[in-house]
């Protein structure tokens, strides 16, 4: 099996090409006709909007709304982008102090939804199945082979989708076009800070 190697929350972990589902993308397309929350990611780089997918994600966006209504994210960085894969956030300041979290949350990785391009996903460490809190990371490419649920170990578990932008992928695609460095134990961080200003539940 091949394997693509990514770091999801800071931990290195090698993912295997899983097969991605035939259907996620129908589940997802289901969603349009729903009143499903949204939220306007105000950047450094411009706003990205996002419709959030509660009915196949209810404790993944439980938990981002309850980082939303919190402030957390004001201030934060996208601090890992990576060309033709995603850009990551929702976690550190712009030294790359990690802020204090929420307890983790369960991983709905087996939802059904693939990790395509403008989709939003909730990232974890590498050996741990439930190990997310309020990172967040957006695809760039389609990465369903690589990301999405394809077995019960670690490894295969997946990341689990529960957003989708609906504007400002653009504004995304600047943002992992940037200049990056290594920086400590990080790689793949922007050479100048991408703040996140807000968060606003519209």
């Amino acid at each position: 099996m091949s394997v693509r190697a990514i770091i999801l929350a800071g931990v290195s972990v090698a993912i295997g090409l899983g097969s991605p589902h035939a259907s996620a993308q129908d589940n997802q397309d289901n969603q349009d006709n729903q009143d499903n929350p949204v939220v306007v990611m105000d950047t450094s780089f411009g706003s990205i909007t996002i419709e959030l997918l509660p009915a196949d994600a209810p404790v993944s966006v439980e938990n981002f709304l309850a980082y939303v209504n919190d402030g957390f994210f004001e201030g934060t960085i996208f601090h890992r982008v990576i060309p033709g894969f995603m850009v990551q956030g929702g976690g550190f300041i712009p030294d790359l102090t990690q802020k204090p979290t929420r307890p983790p949350i369960r991983s709905e990785a087996r939802n059904g939804l693939t990790n395509a391009r403008g989709t939003l996903s909730m990232a974890r460490t590498a050996t741990g199945i439930d190990s997310a809190t309020s990172q967040f990371f957006i695809s760039t490419s389609d990465n369903a082979g690589t990301l999405d649920h394809s077995g019960i170990g670690p490894e295969e578990y997946g990341y689990a989708v529960f957003g989708r932008v609906t504007e400002g992928m653009d504004v995304v695609d600047k943002i992992v076009a940037v200049s990056t460095q290594s920086q400590g134990n990080f790689d793949d961080v922007p050479l100048d800070p991408i703040l996140v200003n807000s968060v606003t539940l519209q």
